[in-house]
């Protein structure tokens, strides 16, 4: 197999804006307001909507049924004794055109037992532009006080009682499942995370969605809101989130390696083969595979199989980033 360029994956009708970032970035011309994702190398659908979310493949397959036609060829040996033909990785653009409402995803305890699922929803943010993001309750909240902030959307209560964020282009940032977050106006990111649409909105009003009846999975807030992390964290423990900045390259995340890997490159280098999206942030340059090469430019987004083998990127002024499946 060789590696495949992908084109663009933008959900329609989302609830949420998107700006032009994603557009700009590809260079694709003029966006639509409600397509803010764009779903890189998808074998998972938007909740409650398959096929909607899935990577078609130049040859018109489905990502996800070439993966099950012939796990080992797309993911390798050792990943599928560990974890089947799941790909165990979902990557998104994500091109915030007004502030995301406060949100958490489930940890997988809460998706096993609730939603029959191997995977909650831990993400990372590989941040492209600047964005200030709402992160984690600085104190305690009682479960009956969140569920009032709720259920009468008390959205000032509910953001004034977050830590505040202000990321830069470069930086990176974990957001383990439970945490409630909400990203700023205007963030661009690479968005990590488990393969699943999972997300429980603690926030609706003024957004394109009936949360009351649509933002608790199918659940009930009763059930829902049992999944959310209530405690208050420090200002220490937020910070410890943060990863890498502009400056850093290797692994950006050690700390998500149970869930995902994430890589930053810049200049010329050889990549391990596995199974992998590879964003090209910057730059442009060429990526050799075997006795092939195609050029790189920025916005491009590429999906390699795992038999395709180590790769190199070359080109002095590319920057890239490779995400990556847990290591089996």
């Amino acid at each position: 197999m060789k590696p495949l360029f992908l084109l663009a994956n933008q959900p329609a009708d989302r609830f949420y804006a998107g700006g032009r970032q994603i557009a700009g970035f590809r260079g694709t011309g003029a966006a639509a307001s409600h397509e803010p994702e764009d779903w890189v190398g998808s074998a998972t659908s938007v909740f409650g909507h398959e096929p909607v979310g899935l990577t078609v493949l130049p040859d018109g397959r489905l990502l996800r049924d070439a993966i099950d036609a012939d796990p080992v060829a797309w993911l390798g040996a050792e990943h599928v004794a560990a974890f089947g033909s799941d790909p165990a990785l979902l990557v998104k653009l994500l091109d915030a055109g007004q502030r995301l409402p406060v949100h958490f995803h489930p940890d997988v305890p809460f998706a096993a037992e609730h939603l029959g699922l191997a995977h909650g929803k831990t993400e990372a943010w590989i941040v492209l532009e600047p964005a200030r993001v709402h992160l984690g309750f600085t104190r305690d909240l009682a479960a009956d006080e969140l569920a009032a902030w709720v259920r009468t959307q008390d959205t000032d209560a509910m953001l004034g009682a977050m830590h505040v964020l202000d990321l830069d282009a470069g930086d990176a940032v974990l957001v383990p499942a439970g945490l409630p977050h909400a990203i700023g106006q205007g963030a661009f990111v690479v968005e990590l995370q488990e393969p699943t649409d999972l997300s429980i909105l603690l926030e609706w009003s003024g957004f394109e969605i009936d949360g009351s009846a649509d933002g608790h999975l199918g659940l009930g807030f009763d059930v829902a809101l049992a999944a959310v992390d209530r405690r208050g964290w420090s200002a220490d423990e937020i910070a410890q989130l943060r990863g890498a900045t502009a400056a850093s390259s290797g692994d950006l995340l050690s700390r998500a390696a149970e869930f995902f890997r994430v890589e930053r490159w810049n200049g010329a280098r050889m990549l391990d083969a596995g199974f992998a999206v590879l964003v090209v942030v910057d730059g442009t340059g060429a990526l050799v595979a075997g006795s092939g090469s195609a050029p790189l430019r920025r916005g491009q987004t590429v999906l390699l199989p795992a038999s395709a083998g180590p790769v190199s990127i070359e080109g002095p002024d590319l920057q890239v980033v490779v995400c990556r499946p847990p290591r089996p």
